[in-house]
């Protein structure tokens, strides 16, 4: 999530996301010795001592806390991790909004499949009614963040953050349909004109996944179908056996905000995206697909299609990642509360740090993650 809107919300929202949950194929590398122990392979193209250095500030310097899982994985192999105590290899954790590019990489599955079109109107029954200026909505527009609905992701001048349509649709009156919350915002600004970051478009996209794998309105039978889905064209083929996404009680995904999956599955998913869509050389989807979610938006140029691309942003928005202080074609996932799957192709790397750090106590840890790809050699 954009780190700006977060400043005077964070830790509303985390106490609101605590308590609704309260309620609610690489080569394997050696285990952990123990909890909090780091383990580094014997043949790693950058020397211990190095790996080492660059790895310990995530867990030990207060700057950058709480870190609770690093995996370093290079070339298709994890060489590295480290986990804090309690965590392990074997731990889920939360992706908070990596999920979109998840979601991101299934839409683009089902548009080669011939099920959805990237340029045609978006199907959502809601917007289509006589003279309905969302019936123009386009899933480019969706996946560019573009679609000019009136979203508010979080708390800003002005709004509370119990107004705020992230935390109503997750955790408040929108929970148990978030894709009826969503797709019945009214437009703020023609659709391809503006950019909003928006955990409610994703849903959106999420919905419109599902509606393309049956028509069933029974929700057990939507969660099976986009399950279903989702394990055989994805995590079973990446070897993500840990992944496990979230559900509504209408059986929409929770594809903007909410899989769980262990460190370890998260660099499978880095992986096949610097690959390009291919695992073990059986390409699973389109390249053409994964070049366009990397390819800026036109609306910000730190932003492609569900993905953040380490460019500068647009005049009076916060950067994201480390522009400048690292290759421009290092791209991630991002989820709120430091969770990142970084990418830097020129050094055939994956980065997976997942923690707890308020979105506005980032920036040393962007500044880390830089000096860790640093260390190593690219090609």
């Amino acid at each position: 999530m954009p780190r700006n809107i977060f400043r005077r919300a964070a830790t509303a929202f985390c106490t609101i996301a605590a308590m609704a949950l309260a309620a609610c194929a690489a080569e394997q590398p050696k285990k952990p010795t123990g909890p909090g122990i780091m383990m580094i392979v014997d043949d790693a193209p950058v020397s211990e001592e190095k790996l080492t250095k660059a790895i310990a500030p995530f867990f030990d310097d207060p700057a950058l806390s709480e870190t609770r899982a690093l995996v370093v994985m290079q070339g298709g192999r994890v060489i590295a991790e480290r986990y804090a105590p309690g965590y392990g290899p074997d731990t889920r954790l939360i992706s908070w909004s990596m999920a979109k590019s998840v979601t991101a990489v299934l839409i683009g599955m089902m548009v080669a499949d011939g099920r959805l079109a990237l340029d045609e109107p978006a199907i959502v029954p809601e917007w289509q009614t006589p003279r309905d200026g969302r019936a123009n909505i386009t899933l480019r527009h969706l996946l560019h963040m573009s679609s000019g609905l009136d979203h508010t992701e979080m708390a800003e001048d002005g709004i509370e953050i119990f107004d705020a349509d992230t935390p109503r649709m997750l955790f408040l009156d929108g929970r148990e349909n978030v894709a009826r919350y969503a797709e019945t915002r009214p437009l703020e600004a023609v659709p391809g004109r503006k950019f909003e970051y928006s955990t409610a478009t994703s849903h959106i996209l999420a919905d419109i996944m599902t509606r393309s794998l049956t028509d069933s309105k029974d929700p057990a039978v939507r969660r099976d179908a986009m399950l279903e889905y989702a394990r055989g064209r994805l995590f079973e083929p990446l070897g993500m056996t840990s992944a496990v996404p979230e559900f509504d009680r209408n059986g929409t995904m929770l594809g903007g905000s909410m899989v769980h999956a262990t460190a370890r599955d998260w660099a499978k998913f880095g992986e096949f995206l610097r690959n390009n869509g291919a695992v073990r050389a059986a390409q699973m989807m389109p390249t053409s697909w994964l070049r366009f979610m990397k390819t800026q938006s036109p609306n910000d140029t730190s932003y492609g299609a569900h993905l953040w691309l380490n460019h500068k942003r647009n005049k009076g928005r916060d950067p994201v990642l480390f522009p400048g202080k690292g290759p421009s074609d290092v791209f991630a996932a991002l989820g709120h509360l430091g969770q990142f799957v970084v990418v830097s192709p020129q050094h055939r790397l994956t980065i997976v740090r997942l923690g707890n750090t308020p979105d506005d106590q980032l920036g040393p840890i962007d500044d880390q993650l830089a000096k860790l790809i640093s260390v190593f050699p690219k090609g």
